[in-house]
């Protein structure tokens, strides 16, 4: 389970980059609302995530490939609940981006532990 969590966190440092790239051109550069380019960063990592985490991090050959990306996604809207919810309880407090990553690191452990349990179990 460890060294999952190692390759997760790799992959996950790839979906971080997605995301943060993706927030911070529809933010800054096209001012799109802070949380839609939030959520859309979000939902785009989550999906490399899905891909680099199939393949490599739990090696899945599940033919129900719909269903378990479905799966996955429904983990990561979870997540992005939180990470919204974290976003914004803590955004007064903090500088938005630090708020933001501190709300990937919360949300990288739901996901993590519910893809472990729930979605890539064969």
């Amino acid at each position: 389970m460890i060294f999952k969590f190692l390759k997760f966190i790799i992959v996950g440092f790839s979906g971080l980059v997605v995301d943060f790239s993706t927030t911070i051109l529809l933010k800054e550069k096209i001012k799109i609302h802070r949380y839609i380019a939030n959520s859309t960063g979000f939902v785009l990592a989550a999906s490399s995530n899905y891909l680099f985490n199939r393949l490599w991090t739990f090696e899945s050959n599940n033919p129900k490939i719909l269903i378990e990306y479905s799966t996955f996604l429904i983990i990561s809207l979870i997540g992005l609940l939180i990470n919204n919810t974290f976003l914004f309880l803590f955004e007064k407090k903090f500088r938005f981006y630090f708020a933001k990553f501190c709300a990937i690191m919360v949300t990288s452990l739901w996901n993590f532990l519910a893809n472990y349990y729930l979605n890539f179990t064969h």
